[in-house]
């Protein structure tokens, strides 16, 4: 594959950083889409955007940075490959930044937070499927070697540098699996996010749909840096995504019980019981 696109005189652009910058492109386009189906005012659903970005960027380098202060203070030049590094642990660590910030910016202009979760829940399937895209090319979270006709071979010198990829061995092509089904659950949200029946119901589908994707394909992934429990037999991607399907049940739970609370009071608002006579 080719972790670098092309050369701009001494600057390298990155192949996992471009698709990344595509992918924020795109979905910060199709947010504009969703916010007009799902009732929410763009300009809004942007600027929040634009915050969770700039916050998850800013935060995950700066944590780089104190993680490395010993390498960084001896080689200062080293700041300029901060965007080649991708790692489990720094994405989670860059979602819940994005998250945080995401959440202080709705609740201070008062914009529905399931309403918001729903607006953002196909863009964010969206990115995902390029992010994904970036990491096959850069040979980041590679697969677990294999004999397959579609395994791919990484022999780039930088792979092996930015994410230890292993050169030489066919390996599971397992970031395509996952740009895939990013892909697909993107579209599948799009399509029944005019049919909801109430705000949180898109959310709750994107964190079993999102969870789903991860758990199964990290069946196919290396398991190095990605921790190891029950005596290997899950990783922590893997009980992440757990997590995630927990939560997705439990907020359509709460969905389908407001739905019905509200149908009752309906009911009773519309055929009120009257008291028997004397």
């Amino acid at each position: 594959m080719h972790p670098i696109f092309f050369h701009i005189g001494p600057v390298l652009i990155p192949a996992y950083g471009a698709m990344a910058a595509l992918g924020v492109l795109l979905a910060l386009g199709l947010a504009q889409r969703t916010a007009h189906i799902a009732g929410m005012h763009p300009n809004q659903i942007w600027n929040l955007c634009i915050i969770a970005l700039f916050a998850a960027i800013a935060g995950s380098r700066l944590l780089l940075v104190i993680v490395n202060w010993t390498v960084v203070s001896s080689h200062p030049a080293w700041l300029l490959g901060l965007a080649m590094i991708h790692h489990p642990l720094l994405a989670g660590a860059s979602a819940l930044l994005a998250i945080t910030a995401a959440a202080f910016y709705a609740r201070r202009q008062r914009m529905p937070l399931a309403g918001t979760a729903d607006t953002l829940a196909a863009p964010l399937a969206l990115f995902l499927a390029f992010e994904q895209i970036g990491e096959l090319l850069a040979g980041s979270d590679y697969g677990t070697e294999t004999s397959v006709r579609w395994a791919i071979t990484y022999t780039s010198p930088l792979a092996a540098r930015w994410g230890g990829t292993p050169l030489g061995i066919p390996v599971h092509p397992v970031q395509a699996y996952a740009a895939l089904a990013f892909l697909t659950l993107s579209i599948s949200l799009l399509m029944v996010l005019p049919h909801r029946r109430q705000q949180g119901d898109i959310a709750g589908l994107w964190l079993m749909g999102a969870g789903i994707v991860i758990y199964f394909t990290e069946i196919w992934r290396d398991t190095e840096g990605r921790g190891s429990f029950l005596h290997g037999a899950l990783d922590g991607p893997q009980l992440a995504a757990i997590a995630l399907v927990l939560a997705s049940a439990m907020v359509l739970r709460q969905r389908k019980a407001a739905a019905i609370a509200v149908n009752v009071a309906t009911v009773e608002t519309s055929h009120p019981i009257e008291a028997p006579h004397a």
